[in-house]
């Protein structure tokens, strides 16, 4: 059996994130949504303040920060003008950080993030944020889809447990491990935490 490699690897794309102060942040759905109730995620407090150390980092080095809000609607659990569909308070925006609402998993989509990306030369991105499985996974292959180059910082993502389609569940480490797996075969270099990206 043939040692395991990504697709990354195999077509010569880089290993190593390109520094923070070259990249633009999107910070995905950190929404109290994901803090309670029926969607709240495995380790969601820690991964919040990993985001919070990565806003922080983002902000001292005077990078580009956006924020992704889903939005569904009036009395749903992404309502954005209810509590529970706000932004965490650690990582709210502070300052003139926009803030993108969107309706779909990928951040693109039916957004004007690519334009607002575009209009200051952001060719590198980091990303973080909820849910690894889905706006996280869906924003990385979107963005790696329209030329960027892309970071994900694992610790500063989460997920939930799943049902299985044939019964029993799928515990949420091993969703959040293969999600971060899937990311890094192609669509982006997946580094373990803040720290590990060169400022």
């Amino acid at each position: 059996m043939t040692q395991a490699t990504t697709l990354r690897a195999v077509v010569g794309l880089p290993a190593e994130p390109h520094p923070l102060k070259d990249s633009a942040l999107v910070l995905i759905d950190c929404q109290n949504t994901y803090r309670q109730g029926t969607l709240q995620l495995t380790g969601v407090e820690e991964a919040l303040a990993e985001a919070q150390r990565l806003l922080a980092a983002a902000r001292d080095a005077g990078i580009p920060v956006f924020h992704i809000q889903q939005d569904d609607g009036p009395g749903s659990l992404f309502d954005i003008n209810a509590d529970i569909g706000r932004i965490a308070e650690a990582v709210a925006p502070g300052g003139n950080e926009p803030v993108v609402v969107k309706n779909y998993p990928n951040s693109f989509v039916g957004t004007d993030l690519h334009e607002r990306l575009q209009a200051i030369g952001a060719t590198n991105l980091v990303l973080a944020g909820f849910m690894t499985h889905m706006c996280v996974n869906s924003t990385a292959r979107g963005a790696f889809n329209l030329g960027y180059n892309v970071t994900v910082v694992a610790g500063a993502t989460a997920t939930r447990d799943l049902p299985k389609p044939s019964g029993g569940v799928v515990p949420a480490q091993s969703i959040h491990d293969a999600s971060l797996a899937s990311i890094a075969d192609l669509f982006a270099v997946v580094v373990a935490r803040t720290k590990d990206l060169a400022r």
